[in-house]
This record gives structure tokens, C-alpha cells and sequence, in this order.
């Protein structure tokens, strides 16, 4: 209708800060100038949520089956009636909530799957409430994957501003990294972070890969996986045409990538980079699911059980992934 992207926004945990999340985000005019958002949830629960905001955007109810396309309104609401927010209990991780988000988020990935919308963002999980819900739920990815029905790879970029962080391995033990650090898997994450990255506008990004061990090894003194794993694979990069560098030491590459001298860094393991992206810019950073056929983005805190019905919640995070949302959509229309 409106040639905007038409972006699944999947209210998350109700206890929370993602209904006064999903109310803020719905309420802004920068948002609603580059796309339009389509909220997934519960009507009750989001007007809980404005309340607490102080917040009164101006919504279209939707049905499931409607042409999006063709209905009126920059805002749409898809009200499944799924959650009494009397059942809500502020901060507490509960089945009713983990079932809440995973029926918003699975709806609005069948969406994306289908082409009813452009991109899909969600407002903060929690995963004990998840498991709870689905006592095999492992991570958003593998969730999304299978939703979806990817057989491709797939992985979670930490993005701020225009610097990315991508990783090798995510969400398992640290005494389990080394292990999983192959030529194939680090060869893969290098080739879906300079494809994603492309398809979010840059032209050819360059991509510095962080070392496993203390100094990145040392030469050798204090690991070997530098030597034996991650160099040969950089000079693969390079030789497939990747701008690719490293390994660099864990603890200095990041003051390299703020200054500008890379656009993105590589790490083996999961803290490896959030913890320097994080400090960066806590209330800003977008955690992206690439290699979908759509973008996935969330912004990348946690659900905040602490402030939860305060209002001080900050949409800083949660509007930087609409907008990166919506500039990657607004990319593959063109």
C-alpha cells in the first residue's frame, strides 16, 4: 500500500519490559515514517503496557488472514487474545509468559516465511520462562530455523551502530569452545558475516578475526589453535576475496574496530564479544539472526524483570533494531 516495509513486531515476555517496549516502539514517528509495523500479542497485555509507557498509539486491528497490503494505518494489531494480564506477575519468570512470546514470535516467523511481511522483530525473551513453555527450547535461533524450516546456516550478529560482532560458537559451555572451533565452522561464520553484511549495505566489510587464547596464542605458547585453525582460514577469506584479517588478540582488537579500522570482528566465543559490545553501548545494541530469508532483530538486552512497570524502560536498543529491520527489508525490496 505504502511501498514501506510491513515489519512483524512479536510482543515478548509479559513480565517484563516488552509490553511498555512494544507500546513506545508503536508510538514513534521516526518508526512509523520508514515502515509499518504489524504487533503480534495480546491486546490487554499491549494497553497494560501503554499504560505503564504513557502511551496512546493509534492502532488497526488485523486478522490473521487479512491482505496487509491492503489495510489502512501504519500500525497494525493482530490481537490473539492468548493472555489475561491478571496472570501477569511483574518479574517473574512463568509458563504463561514463555507460551505468550513463543505464540507472538512463532506467528510473526510464519509470516516472514510466507512473505506476508518484510522483516520480524520481537522485544525481549525471557529463557526460563521459554523452557518452561518448551522444555527443548534452546536459543532464538535454532526456534526460528525450525519455524522457518532453514537448512542453511545461521547465526546472531550483535550489531551498534555500524560496528557488528559475529561469533564462531554461541550458546554452549566454555569448556566446550576449543573443541568446536574447526576449519569449516570458523570458515562458514566468516562467509555468513561477510554475506549479511553486504545485504545491509556494506560493500565490502572488513572482517578482523579474533584468536581463541591469551595474546592470540602467543606464537604458540600459550595454544596452538591460532596457527593450526583460525590463520589458515583468514587466508582462505582473503583469497575468496574477503576483506579478512587476524587473528588479533581478544582484548585490543575491539579498540582497533571502535576507532574504525575494522567493521566488524570475529570472536570464537560468545563473551568474547558481547562483553566488549555491551560495554560499548548497553542501551543500544541489536542482536540480528542472519541468514534467514528475512531480517530477524531484537534489541540486545534482556527483559529487565528489575524496572519492569516503572516506565524508564529505554527503547533505545528496541527502536535501533526496527530501524536496522527496516533498512535491511527496505534493501531487499529494492
Amino acid at each position: 500500500m505504502t511501498g514501506k516495509p510491513l515489519i512483524a513486531l512479536a510482543m515478548g515476555d509479559p513480565a517484563g519490559i516488552s509490553p511498555e517496549l512494544t507500546a513506545k516502539l508503536a508510538a514513534q514517528d521516526d518508526i512509523r515514517a520508514r515502515c509499518r509495523l504489524l504487533v503480534i500479542g495480546d491486546r490487554r497485555v499491549f494497553e497494560a503496557g501503554a499504560k505503564v509507557a504513557a502511551v496512546a498509539p493509534d492502532l488497526t486491528g488485523v486478522e490473521q488472514g487479512a491482505d496487509f497490503d491492503e489495510v489502512r494505518g501504519d500500525t497494525l494489531f493482530l490481537d490473539l487474545g492468548h493472555l489475561d494480564p491478571a496472570r501477569v506477575e511483574r518479574g517473574v519468570a512463568a509458563l504463561a509468559g514463555g507460551q505468550f512470546a513463543l505464540a507472538n514470535y512463532k506467528r510473526a516467523l510464519e509470516f516472514g516465511r510466507d512473505g506476508r511481511v518484510d522483516a520480524v522483530c520481537f522485544t525481549p525473551f525471557n529463557k526460563a520462562a521459554m523452557r518452561l513453555a518448551r522444555a527443548d527450547y534452546d536459543d532464538e535461533i535454532a526456534f526460528s530455523a525450525e519455524v522457518v524450516g532453514l537448512s542453511t546456516p545461521a547465526s546472531e550478529f550483535n550489531v551498534l551502530g555500524e560496528l557488528w560482532n559475529a561469533r564462531v560458537t554461541s550458546h554452549i559451555p566454555l569448556k566446550d569452545v576449543a573443541a568446536k572451533l574447526t576449519s569449516e565452522r570458523i570458515q562458514r561464520a566468516l562467509k555468513l558475516t561477510d554475506a549479511c553484511m553486504r545485504n545491509a549495505g556494506f560493500e565490502r566489510p572488513r572482517i578482523a578475526v579474533a584468536g581463541l587464547n591469551p595474546h592470540a596464542g602467543d606464537g604458540g605458547n600459550f595454544g596452538r589453535e591460532e596457527i593450526d585453525v583460525i590463520a589458515p582460514v583468514v587466508e582462505a577469506g582473503r583469497r575468496d576475496g574477503i576483506a579478512v584479517d587476524g587473528p588479533f588478540p581478544a582484548d585490543t582488537v575491539f579498540l582497533r574496530a571502535k576507532a574504525g579500522a575494522f567493521d566488524a570482528v570475529l570472536t570464537m566465543y560468545h563473551d568474547q564479544g558481547q562483553i566488549a559490545m555491551k560495554l560499548m553501548g548497553f542501551n543500544r545494541g541489536v542482536t540480528l539472526l542472519g541468514g534467514f530469508p528475512f531480517p530477524i532483530c531484537t534489541p540486545a538486552h534482556g527483559t529487565a524483570y528489575d524496572i519492569a512497570g516503572q516506565g524508564v524502560a529505554s527503547t533505545g536498543a528496541s527502536r535501533a533494531a526496527v530501524l536496522l529491520a527496516a533498512e535491511m527489508a527496505a534493501r531487499r525490496i529494492a
